[in-house]
């Protein structure tokens, strides 16, 4: 076999072509790289918000909160039904709330977008044990205070500590402190006494949803059955891990399925780079070709060389292109979540999983812009290239 140090100090004498092919390839790592990192920080923040041993019931056909309407009453039948989990005092651990969306200017670009606003009962700390203050108060029930998530401050007019904004028109709320939810999706709402939300939205007597902790996830198929089987209530209980599951999907696979769109195409153009390089190495280097071939180096041998000298080109690409889209981590992305139809501010996850698929994706490229290159190098004759 032709030695590696041969095809390495190649690379290294056309800095300027092997420069321009590892930028390239760069690019399109990073870019790929990026839209798996986000589409798993989707996951990963509306995962948080759901937990296996607590149910969310939800109006029949509904498939999220917003499409949600239960009417009061209803609430005492679903905390007696069987699985609830139940309190030192013996009151069952549930609560209704209420979730409505509400346009608002954004800070720094023209133009709204829509926030979730949940309006909670004064129990709530008691039920999302979670739940921290991180600066500010807790809001007062039954008035117009509020407290947003951390990932909203700042983000949007009047959304920070101390300021207001209209819940409605000609209704003022006040914000008065600022939460942290254990890194989900709820960090991006802001929450408001249930009653205040109610009135301010024609909503009276009704919820979207009521949530309650089982005593076990096993409990879940006897709490089902039971909401399920009273047809008279029209009700359907998921579990809250998996209904937030579904909530990702639509959003992560269009993120997901962009950015493999755009990296492909670019990825074509990287190959194309690569392969010029690789033949533009290839015609300046015949002779030193065919030296090899009489030296007794087979074309298989001269094919697996120029194959590495490209691998080698593409994984240094990779390697640039992943420590770029580690400087990610960091940022924080706000979008449209496609269930919801409002903003969740997300942050770019990076998983080992995804870092390896993107130094892959890189070799893949290398392999196959190469290939090419690589064969035709195997078509020189020595005889040719030493009279050349």
């Amino acid at each position: 076999m032709i030695p590696i140090a041969y095809n390495l100090r190649s690379l290294a004498v056309r800095r300027t072509t092997t420069l321009a092919s590892v930028l390239g390839i760069g690019l399109v790592v990073f870019v790929l790289a990026g839209a798996l990192m986000l589409s798993a920080g989707i996951k990963q923040t509306l995962g948080r918000s759901g937990k296996s041993d607590i149910a969310i019931v939800l109006r029949k056909g509904s498939d999220a909160e917003m499409a949600s309407s239960i009417e009061s009453p209803t609430l005492g039948l679903i905390l007696s039904a069987p699985g609830v989990k139940k309190d030192a005092s013996g009151s069952p651990l549930g609560i209704g709330e209420l979730l409505i969306v509400a346009t608002m200017d954004k800070i720094g670009v023209d133009g709204v977008s829509n926030v979730q606003i949940r309006g909670v009962p004064e129990q709530v700390g008691r039920f999302r044990k979670g739940l921290q203050i991180v600066d500010g108060r807790a809001a007062q029930p039954g008035t117009d205070e509020v407290i947003i998530g951390q990932r909203l401050r700042g983000r949007f007019k009047g959304l920070d500590l101390g300021q207001s904004f209209d819940l409605r028109k000609n209704r003022p709320a006040k914000v008065v402190g600022v939460f942290a939810y254990e890194g989900s999706s709820h960090e991006s709402e802001i929450w408001a006494d249930i009653d205040t939300v109610r009135q301010a939205f024609g909503r009276a007597g009704l919820f979207s949803s009521v949530r309650v902790q089982l005593s076990s996830p096993s409990q879940f198929d006897a709490f089902e059955a039971v909401i399920e089987g009273d047809k008279a209530l029209g009700l359907d209980a998921l579990r809250e891990d998996r209904y937030y599951e579904k909530q990702s999907e639509g959003t992560s696979i269009f993120v997901t399925g962009l950015g493999v769109v755009i990296a492909v195409i670019f990825s074509i153009g990287a190959m194309i780079g690569a392969m010029i390089t690789m033949y533009a190495s290839i015609a300046s280097r015949s002779r030193e070709i065919g030296t090899l071939r009489a030296l007794g180096f087979s074309r298989p041998a001269i094919m697996i060389s120029f194959l590495l000298e490209a691998l080698a080109l593409a994984l240094s690409g990779g390697l640039l292109g992943i420590a770029l889209s580690l400087c990610l981590g960091t940022v924080r992305f706000s979008m449209m979540n496609f269930a919801s139809w409002s903003e969740i501010v997300f942050s770019f996850s990076p998983t080992p999983g995804i870092l390896l698929s993107a130094l892959v994706f890189a070799g893949l490229m290398g392999l196959f812009g190469g290939l090419f290159p690589a064969l035709r190098a195997t078509r020189i004759s020595p005889l040719s290239a030493m009279r050349d």
